[in-house]
């Protein structure tokens, strides 16, 4: 069996998230997600019930360093109205559901190897970090309203 570069590097991707990162994120507080991404067919994480993470590990299938790196993506599945100060690449950008609904997601690029040198411990540092603050920006009043 011959697979091609697309398929290699969401084996590679796919075992680093369900070996390395998802154990990791479980023993620090995270639980499995019961939402459902409109995109992103893998189950998701959370640590509180407001925020939730992917990892996307079809985004630059293509790419030949493509095994190391994927994207997270964290997402806010509530058609909630956000302050305009949390909207844009800096912080969240919209996904339509249905119906005109919407999501708010931000997405990340991981890159947790560089040629022979892993660096699994400072993606994972990452990836909780940027967690806890996109979930600390949420704390405005307008925001938990809506929750």
């Amino acid at each position: 069996m011959s697979l091609n570069l697309k398929e290699s590097n969401e084996i590679f991707r796919r075992a680093i998230i369900k070996v390395y990162f998802e154990p990791k994120l479980l023993k620090m507080d995270y639980h499995k997600s019961a939402i459902k991404h409109p995109l992103i067919q893998e189950d998701g994480l959370a640590a509180e019930d407001v925020l939730h993470l992917y990892f996307d590990i079809t985004t630059g299938n293509d790419y030949p360093d493509g095994d190391e790196w994927f994207t997270i993506e964290y997402l806010i599945p509530f058609n909630i109205k956000l302050p305009d100060n949390l909207k844009g690449p800096d912080y969240f950008t919209t996904i339509s559901v249905s119906e005109g609904k919407h999501f708010w997601r931000h997405r990340e690029l991981i890159r947790f190897k560089y040629g022979k040198s892993k660096k699994l411990l400072e993606s994972l540092e990452f990836i909780d970090k940027k967690y806890r603050e996109l979930r600390k920006s949420l704390n405005d009043p307008s925001v938990i309203s809506q929750l």
